[in-house]
C-alpha cells in the first residue's frame, strides 16, 4: 500500500512504515517458500507481527521513498488490527504526516505559471470530455499534445544541461529524487 501524487510519482511513494520498540525500522522480513532462487521479502508494517520470525513492530510513522521520515511514532494496537485484512487499520494519521511532506516538496519545487497551469486544467477536462463525446478527436488530440510534450520537453532538459544546474537544483525545482531527476531529463532528451 503506497500513496502516490501524480506530480511526483515513484520519487515520493509514501506508506506506513513499522517501528521496533528502540525506535527503529526492522530489516525486511523473508518468506521461506522452499527452493528457488527468488527469495520473497517484504518491509510492509503488518508483516512485523511477531509471528513466523518477524519482530514485533510496536510504533508506526510515515514515511516517503526519498528517505523523509515522520516524526512521530504512533502506537500500534495489535488488537485492533484485521486480522486478515491488515491494510484496513487506520493509518490516515500517517497519511496526514506525508501529505504535509508532499506540500513542503511543492513548496520548494519551482511553480507553474498560473495560466500555465489554468490551460492544463482546462486541457485535461476538454480531452477528458472528448474522449467520452468524441474518442478520434479526443486520439488526435492526445497525438498532437504527445507531439509538443516531446519537441518542448526535449528543448526544455537541453537548456537545464545548458544552465549547468547542479543535480540538487534540477533535482529540487522539479520536486523529485536526484535518481528521478536525472532519468526524467535523459528520458526526454531522447524522445523522438
Amino acid at each position: 500500500m503506497e500513496w502516490r501524487t501524480d506530480d511526483f510519482g515513484t520519487s515520493h511513494g509514501g506508506r506506513p512504515r513499522a517501528l521496533l520498540p528502540d525506535g527503529t525500522e526492522p530489516d525486511p522480513v523473508y518468506f521461506d517458500v522452499g527452493s528457488g532462487a527468488d527469495i520473497p521479502k517484504s518491509t510492509e508494517w503488518w508483516v512485523y507481527d511477531g509471528t513466523l520470525g518477524a519482530p514485533e513492530a510496536s510504533h508506526l510513522r510515515a514515511a516517503c521513498s526519498c528517505g523523509w521520515r515522520g516524526t512521530t511514532h504512533h502506537p500500534l494496537d495489535w488488537t485492533r488490527v484485521p486480522r486478515h485484512h491488515p491494510y484496513d487499520y487506520d493509518t490516515s494519521a500517517l497519511r496526514r504526516e506525508w501529505t504535509r511532506h508532499i506540500e513542503e516538496v511543492e513548496s520548494r519545487s519551482v511553480p507553474l505559471p498560473a495560466d500555465v497551469e489554468a490551460a492544463i486544467d482546462e486541457l485535461d477536462r476538454r480531452i477528458g470530455d472528448l474522449a467520452d463525446q468524441a474518442p478520434l478527436a479526443a486520439l488526435r488530440a492526445v497525438t498532437a499534445l504527445e507531439r509538443i510534450a516531446a519537441e518542448a520537453g526535449r528543448e526544455a532538459a537541453y537548456n537545464v544541461r545548458a544552465d549547468e544546474l547542479s543535480w540538487e537544483a534540477v533535482a529540487k525545482g522539479l520536486g523529485l529524487t536526484e535518481e528521478d531527476a536525472r532519468s526524467l531529463l535523459f528520458r526526454f532528451s531522447f524522445r523522438n
